[in-house]
């Protein structure tokens, strides 16, 4: 396997793992911001719609882990767009280099 299709392989399972890390920890977020919430909602201390607050924070958190998840994809597709470019700068060279 060549040296650059090895960076290309490892940057995608960087890629993934943060990926799959954000969606992990999203769920996590969710679960214990949950708990206080549904304590206030009990104690009706959210309002007459508590579980459009509720809704309302959950959306929130999403929208950060969201942006997490579109960082990390166009991190990965500026990393990939390098990797050819180099690719592609090697191959020039070496037809460079070939004598006719």
């Amino acid at each position: 396997m060549a040296f650059l299709t090895r960076v290309e392989a490892i940057k995608d399972l960087i890629q993934e793992a943060v990926e799959k890390g954000a969606t992990t920890v999203e769920q996590i977020h969710q679960t214990i911001a949950s708990m206080p919430l549904d304590a206030l909602a009990r104690r009706g201390l959210l309002g007459d719609d508590p579980e459009a607050a509720k809704a309302a924070h959950a959306e929130t958190i999403g929208v950060v882990y969201d942006t997490i998840r579109r960082v990390n994809k166009e991190i990965g597709d500026l990393a990939s767009g390098l990797i050819e470019t180099v690719e592609d700068q090697v191959e020039a060279q070496r037809n460079i280099s070939r004598k006719p």
